[in-house]
């Protein structure tokens, strides 16, 4: 591995907690800036969001390079952008199917019957409209700031 995949490597594995902690407290405040309270069950929600934005940095990560390999600085912030957002709402709608399915297996069939599958099919296909609907704004007005402040800074990484 030469210098500059390391240090690429090392940029990716230290943003991780730090995206993971400003992706769990943006969905932390976000219903309290709106004037709303948190319930029990909330921290389910905060700890999915964590880990999908610890998840989500390596990856917007290399998708930022990708997309910006060479490129003028408008279009390198454009890349993290829409790598650092891409991933982050992925990885985080993924793990928020993965929930939603587990919630509701408790009433469907027992497995790999073919009601089940059916079952499975439409929970799985709802859950991303879920999130569309009520996950995503968790990620706002925090998230949003982050995901602008994270492309000001890829932009002044050496490339």
């Amino acid at each position: 591995m030469n210098a500059a995949s390391s240090q690429r490597l090392r940029i990716a594995l230290a943003g991780a907690p730090i995206c993971a902690l400003v992706t769990s407290t943006s969905a932390y405040t976000a219903p309290l800036l709106r004037g709303r309270e948190t319930q029990g069950h909330y921290t389910r929600i905060v700890a999915m969001f964590g880990i999908g934005g610890l998840l989500a940095f390596p990856l917007g990560f290399y998708l930022a390079q990708r997309l910006a390999t060479r490129s003028r600085l408008e279009a390198r912030f454009a890349a993290a952008l829409l790598g650092f957002a891409l991933a982050t709402v992925a990885t985080t709608a993924l793990l928020y199917v993965l929930d939603y399915r587990d919630y509701y297996s408790e009433w469907h069939e027992p497995p790999f019957t073919k009601i089940w599958f059916k079952e499975l099919l439409v929970t799985a296909a709802a859950a991303p409209y879920q999130f569309a609907a009520l996950g995503m704004r968790l990620f706002f007005p925090l998230g949003f700031c982050a995901l602008f402040a994270v492309a000001v800074w890829f932009v002044r990484l050496p490339h």
